[in-house]
């Protein structure tokens, strides 16, 4: 497949606050460290540090995660090399989707073995992995139990609750059986494990482990215990709150509206079939919709016995990452990239490193039939992020018979109408108004007619239009993009080399739209 790009500004795709950053726009300078510029990553890897002790239990808690899992030899490597300071991550994080649901998650872990790719080649003296970090904490059932295959939206039915990754896949084998054929993989994934994590971990390692990405499930107790002293500090002291709120006004001011929200405690209280929220009232701390209550002494017993019990929200899960990682970089979307320029207060109180905020890739896959369509209309990249009904007026103007719209007509109609008006004038001036609504009633008269020749023209061009909304509905199914749309069985169910070609064609440091079409 052939590779093109188109600068993000010139889709329309994309809100204020991303296209500025990527133009690094001085106004959001202050909300970050260093933009993920290849060249800037010597000084990101100068001021990134990870202590022993952490490395040491994030390599034993990554051993015993994988546990019987058929590791690549190339995962175990890079699992052990976390143990040396010369070893940094890039890291993306994503929901526990079934069937790995809308493509950009695809396209976020190549972003990140790509990085990981450009940056040993830049940086030969030193080891990067790349990881994607499992959302298994969150409790968003509805978020994660769907996806697009061919046309058709598939969906998991469970009454489940409480953090995803600890759910039982094994109901899905309704979802399996619907399938238009056979999926190995995912039925292996889904009914040979006990959890949903680990059934994730399976298909990931599977599709990607040859690359060596290692996979993180941070919803375990030694890791929680790394960040204890913080669930403590921000349960009692709540200084997310504060910070976040400062930094979303500065945000505010400079004219961008805030991506998250936060609350005087961020942290869920999780046990199996349960994550809600804390929240303080009077002298005791409760958990909402439960019976749970906790006098501050026993909250204080509570984070030092139990950490695992504490659950970060969207506010406190990036400083969470980046004490247990030794990470240079966060590979996101837009919107991820938008709330972690809220958060680089709360980074500098905790003294944490903060991670340059790497856009990941953004793809859109044409395939032979499409292109051929896109080739005989003679349409260009941007016109592909066009609206349809824009396509379509653009091609009515330029291959259509005539001025369908009247444009000559209505201006001499109009002043036809002038002199008639100035001649009346002389006569009886009474009689300018009955003159005005004749001449109004002229033009609708036109605007009847020039709907007609405009409908005329397009049943004269039927074929053309008809290929412009065939190529809408592939590129932008529903209307949205379709990565976001579109699941990557789509492609890799007819090509199977599709996970390779996206490897070797995605740069991850090209900050452009990606568009992958047969030459």
């Amino acid at each position: 497949m052939k590779l093109e790009t188109v600068p993000f500004d010139e889709t329309e795709c994309f809100a204020p606050i991303f296209l500025d950053y990527i133009n690094k726009k001085e106004s959001l300078t202050p909300f970050y460290n260093a933009f993920p510029d290849l060249e800037n990553f010597q000084q990101l890897i100068s001021k990134r540090t990870l202590s022993e002790d952490h490395r040491a239990i994030l390599v034993h808690v990554l051993n015993r995660q994988y546990g019987p899992l058929d590791k690549h030899e190339a995962v175990d490597f890079n699992i052990h090399s976390l143990g040396n300071d010369k070893t940094f991550t890039v890291t993306t994080g994503h929901q526990l989707n079934i069937f790995t649901g809308p493509l950009y998650f695809i396209y976020k872990i190549v972003t990140v073995i790509n990085a990981c790719k450009a940056l040993k080649a830049k940086y030969p003296e030193y080891h990067f992995v790349p990881v994607y970090w499992m959302a298994s904490e969150d409790h968003d059932l509805d978020e994660i139990s769907y996806f697009n295959l061919f046309g058709k939206k598939y969906e998991w039915k469970t009454d489940q609750k409480g953090p995803v990754g600890r759910m039982k896949p094994h109901s899905l084998n309704s979802v399996i059986d619907q399938l238009p054929e056979s999926v190995p993989l995912f039925e292996q994934a889904y009914l040979d494990h006990d959890t949903l994590a680990d059934a994730v971990r399976y298909y990931v390692n599977e599709l990607f482990g040859d690359q060596g990405l290692v996979v993180v499930d941070a919803d375990n107790p030694k890791l929680k215990r790394l960040f204890a002293p913080v669930i403590e500090k921000e349960v009692f002291e709540n200084h997310s709150n504060r910070l976040v709120e400062a930094k979303s006004q500065e945000l505010d001011a400079a004219g961008y509206k805030n991506q998250a929200f936060s609350r005087e405690i961020n942290f869920f209280y999780m046990q199996n079939g349960l994550r809600e929220r804390i929240v303080k009232e009077g002298e005791l701390f409760k958990v909402l919709n439960t019976e749970k209550v906790f006098s501050a002494a026993e909250m204080e017993a509570e984070i030092k016995t139990h950490p695992e019990n504490f659950s970060p929200n969207v506010i406190m899960r990036p400083l969470y990452q980046e004490t247990i990682l030794p990470n240079l970089a966060y590979c996101g979307g837009p919107a991820e990239i938008a709330y972690w320029l809220q958060l680089k207060g709360v980074f500098d109180h905790y003294e944490t490193f903060f991670p340059a905020l790497m856009p990941r890739v953004f793809n859109m896959v044409v395939n032979k039939a499409v292109q051929k369509k896109i080739d005989k209309l003679n349409l260009t990249k941007k016109d592909l992020f066009k609206s349809a009904n824009k396509l379509k007026e653009d091609y009515l103007d330029q291959h259509g018979q005539g001025d369908f719209d009247l444009k000559e007509e209505r201006a001499e109609l109009g002043k036809l109408f002038e002199q008639i008006k100035t001649k009346a004038e002389t006569i009886d001036g009474s009689l300018t108004g009955f003159i005005g609504a004749e001449g109004a009633k002229g033009f609708k008269i036109l605007d009847s007619i020039s709907k007609r020749l405009k409908k005329a023209e397009e049943q004269n061009n039927e074929t053309a239009l008809s290929q412009i909304d065939n190529i809408k509905d592939k590129l932008f199914p529903n209307g949205s993009l379709q990565e976001r749309h579109d699941n990557f069985l789509n492609f890799q169910l007819n090509h199977e080399g599709f996970i390779p070609e996206l490897l070797d064609k995605f740069n991850a440091f090209d900050y452009r739209f990606h568009i992958l079409h047969d030459a």
